[in-house]
């Protein structure tokens, strides 16, 4: 046997020297792989975007997927291609939205309904692919305005309005506007299909010139109370009203181009004429009109020294008139309901000094690790009032401290402590809004005016001081689930929807809206304890459940569902197909 000699030591250093780097460095990559986070799995999406009818492709389409919870995931975007195709990847895991976007095209579910986006539920390194998305081609209304001579109105301007439901009763809500050019010609482009109503507010410049011309007439003495009204062009409906109960819709489908001119000539005016009664030594007022019918600020006018005022060129219609004070000790406001059919005389406004409505907000259980953290930044607080006119004034809790956000607008600090200034008489109920990401389990679970709960009955309003005790709960309910067609298959962007028992089917804080995800899965947060019906349209036009006699043309159709505080169910619920379908 053989035995090789030992090498000298000074030849040995360098081997073991080497050997003894390799090795610490083996371990340290070790010891590196071992303590290495490894990144989350990420999802990827593929799909592609076609035109309805027809299934062509779309191409450059912008695909937007925006996460629920902006603080756990992110955004991210697309363009397809050629063949109408896209593809996502790097995709957190999330609940996300999906939008795709096209000039001249309009998102809509397989319904041909509008719609709100697509609800994705994406796991760690899920792969979903094969998403179908369709664009319908956007409808337009053009046209032209002149005046009785023929000649071009420029900067005339024109509103497409659509009827819908909202606020506890049937309201025209903006579909699209415009404004004439030099040539009298307007184009309002990106309407889905849909019956609409059009109407022409005409420009002030042509309203001043008749309007002057009263003024000169009046001024030297031959207008009497006797005169007829001063003529003037008035706010028109298409085909040629001034009366929005007179106006004719049209229909419009998918990439119509339908023409709607308009021939204005001037008419006799309504207007409304009153005083002011009561303002204290140099105060000041404006009145406002504003329509009830779309919840605007139509026109306005100060008001004269001896209180007098007079609104000219009002429409037909439903309206609330405002008195704001100016200049007073405390701010002071009159408010009254008008129909107006014929022009109005005699009016008297009596303003007076609005509520103070103060007190604290607690929330409780805050401290549960077990549910939802509030974040005081995204909570508001809202005073809506129970005629539905419009909400009254908010309220921010933010960490920091109260932030102003306008005029009789109140504040909410970091403890808790909040204020509203000057509200009108009235009825009024406690909102809580903001209630997304960490704040999606909380709801309003008393109000306290006087030792009395008036969270339900609504707090009554006749000026003074009003201390209320609000008291936010993260122990609103859950109620997660899937939603199924007749064959027991899932029914994906099925809008779901806990209607409140009848007795609160006024109160649009009561319902729970969601859309299920493209497994059929839907969860609803914050739920406050009572009674509901649960129902999963499978399409559905904006908001129509808010309206009692659309639920009512369901009856049967929904699932009874009751909660109590802080529970949480699984269920599965019955799809209600499209009404076509249904026949």
């Amino acid at each position: 046997m053989k035995h090789s000699l030992p090498l000298p030591i000074e030849s040995m250093k360098p081997v073991s020297t080497c050997l003894l780097m390799a090795l610490l460095g083996v371990v340290a990559a070790a010891q590196a792989a071992s303590t290495a986070v490894k990144p989350a799995a990420r999802a990827v999406i593929e799909g592609i975007v076609t035109k309805d009818p027809g299934g062509e492709p779309v191409k450059k389409a912008l695909i937007e997927v925006i996460a629920e919870n902006q603080a756990e995931a992110g955004d991210y975007t697309a363009v397809t291609g050629a063949d109408g195709r896209f593809h996502i990847e790097g995709i957190l895991p999330g609940k996300y939205r999906l939008f795709a976007e096209r000039t001249g095209f309009l998102e809509v579910e397989k319904h041909h309904t509008r719609s709100e986006g697509r609800v994705l539920t994406l796991t760690a390194g899920q792969e979903l692919k094969d998403l179908q998305i369709r664009l319908q081609a956007a409808a337009v209304v053009q046209g032209r305005v002149v005046d009785e001579d023929g000649d071009p109105m420029p900067n005339a301007q024109i509103a497409v309005l659509r009827q819908t439901f909202a606020s506890g009763r049937n309201r025209w809500e903006q579909a699209g506007a415009g404004s004439t050019n030099d040539l009298g010609e307007y184009r309002i482009a990106s309407l889905p299909a849909g019956n609409y109503y059009v109407s022409v507010n005409p420009p002030p410049d042509f309203k001043s010139l008749i309007e002057t011309a009263g003024s000169m007439k009046a001024e030297a003495g031959t207008s009497s109370a006797t005169d007829k009204p001063a003529a003037s062009y008035q706010t028109t409906y298409y085909p040629g009203t001034p009366d929005r109960s007179q106006a004719t819709p049209i229909q419009l489908h998918a990439g119509d181009d339908f023409p709607v001119n308009f021939s204005l000539t001037p008419s006799p005016s309504l207007s409304i004429r009153g005083s002011v009664v009561g303002l204290p030594p140099r105060a000041t007022a404006v009145v406002t009109l504003q329509s009830r019918d779309i919840n605007l600020a139509m026109s306005g006018t100060e008001v004269q020294k001896d209180g007098s005022f007079v609104i000219r060129d009002v429409s037909p219609g439903s309206y609330t008139i405002l008195a704001t004070v100016e200049n007073a000790s405390a701010p002071m406001m009159a408010r009254q309901t008008l129909q107006v059919a014929n022009s109005v005389d005699g009016l008297r406004l009596a303003p007076q000094t609005g509520a103070w409505i103060h007190g604290r907000l607690r929330l409780e259980n805050k401290s549960m690790e077990s549910k939802g953290k509030a974040d005081p930044g995204q909570m508001i607080l809202l005073l809506r009032s129970v005629d539905k006119d419009e909400i009254v004034s908010g309220a921010t809790l933010l960490d920091g401290g109260g932030v102003f956000l306008g005029d009789g607008v109140g504040t909410v600090s970091a403890d808790g402590s909040f204020e509203w200034k000057s509200v009108p008489p009235g009825t009024y109920f406690v909102e809580l809004a903001g209630q997304g990401g960490g704040n999606s389990d909380w709801y309003v679970k008393s109000v306290l005016a006087g030792g009395r709960d008036v969270n339900e009955s609504g707090i009554n309003v006749n000026g003074g001081s009003v201390v209320l005790d609000v008291v936010a709960s993260a122990n609103g309910s859950v109620v997660d689930g899937v939603a199924v067609n007749a064959k027991g298959e899932p029914v994906s962007n099925a809008v779901i929807v806990a209607a409140p028992e009848a007795r609160l089917r006024g109160r649009e804080d009561r319902y729970c809206k969601t859309a299920s995800d493209q497994s059929g899965r839907f969860t609803l947060r914050g739920i406050a304890p009572g009674e509901y019906t649960l129902f999963a349209w499978e399409s559905l036009d904006g908001e129509a459940y808010l309206n009692p006699d659309f639920l009512k043309s369901y009856e049967g159709q929904g699932s009874a569902l009751r909660v109590g505080e802080g529970e949480r169910k699984s269920v599965q619920v019955q799809g209600i197909p499209d009404a076509e379908e249904q026949q």
